[in-house]
């Protein structure tokens, strides 16, 4: 029973109060994607993570497009509701989180990152997919926005 409770302690050392719904105190997150790209050509997946507060705030990069493919991020799906395949790495992890784990986002700024999201996720099959960010429960922030793109022929 104290292990199970020292767990959670550690999980949560890397959860912030963070969200979409842009609450006072609250980072606020955003995804966006091209409306199509040819099969075969990069998906290129822009996450941007803004404070609106007057301080400076903080979260894990963890499960987040920050860190690059090492755990599946977005819950990605064809439109038939098939999942993409996940072809990117999937890390252990020991906690707490080290400090360099964390971004800061200083008042009133955001940071952002742009990944391409073939090198993760077979998109191969032309179509069209919806992304949802799922990596909440390490980073702290919370989900994102749906993002619906196609890959075209």
């Amino acid at each position: 029973m104290a292990a199970t409770g020292l767990f959670f302690l550690s999980l949560a050392a890397c959860k912030s109060t963070k969200t979409t719904s842009g609450k006072p105190g609250q980072l606020l997150t955003h995804m966006s994607v091209p409306r199509s790209t040819p099969t075969g050509n990069p998906v290129i997946l822009h996450f941007t993570v803004y404070n609106p507060t007057k301080s400076e705030l903080s979260f894990c990069k963890w499960h987040t497009p920050f860190e690059g493919f090492m755990s599946t991020f977005l819950d990605i799906k064809a439109a038939n509701g098939q999942p993409a395949d996940y072809r990117g790495a999937m890390a252990k992890r020991i906690m707490p989180p080290p400090p360099e784990s964390y971004i800061k986002v200083p008042a009133k700024d955001s940071v952002s990152v742009d990944i391409d999201i073939t090198r993760g996720y077979n998109l191969a099959a032309p179509g069209l997919y919806t992304g949802t960010y799922q990596g909440s429960g390490m980073s702290g922030l919370e989900k994102a926005n749906t993002i619906t793109f196609t890959i075209s022929k």
